[in-house]
């Protein structure tokens, strides 16, 4: 099984560029993606990012600059990044990677659209942990 969807490509190539900071991956069905390490982090599927329902998406900044430490497999479908933020729980399948890959021109406009919408800049710190208005319990 390539990814979490039967019949999906496989990859069959990935290289991580940590000059230029992104992610080569090449697919079975002839699809190659360059993916900068910025939209793998700010769009990374991790709870922490995604949040655990709708709604509850935690818009991230300051990630320009985000290198790729580590890419470890996860079984057969999925790898696992390690960023130079700390950030190291999302897991990222091939259907995944494959979508970021595919849709990059469209998630950037989103992301772009998301921080006018917050009134935030891309490069702006990302806030403390519990800092965005959150209630502790």
């Amino acid at each position: 099984m390539a990814g979490l969807t039967a019949g999906a490509p496989a990859p069959e190539g990935i290289t991580v560029h940590a000059q230029s900071r992104a992610l080569e991956i090449s697919f079975s069905d002839g699809a190659k993606f360059r993916i900068p390490f910025e939209l793998l982090r700010v769009f990374s599927p991790s709870a922490e990012v995604q949040g655990h329902g709708p709604g509850q998406e935690t818009l991230q900044t300051g990630k320009r600059d985000v290198a790729l430490e580590a890419l470890e497999p996860v079984g057969n479908y999925a790898v696992q990044p390690r960023f130079s933020d700390g950030h190291d729980t999302g897991i990222y399948s091939w259907d995944y990677l494959y979508f970021l890959g595919s849709q990059q021109e469209q998630l950037w406009q989103d992301y772009a659209d998301r921080l006018k919408a917050a009134g935030l800049d891309r490069d702006a710190p990302m806030p403390p942990k519990g800092a965005a208005g959150c209630a502790s319990h």
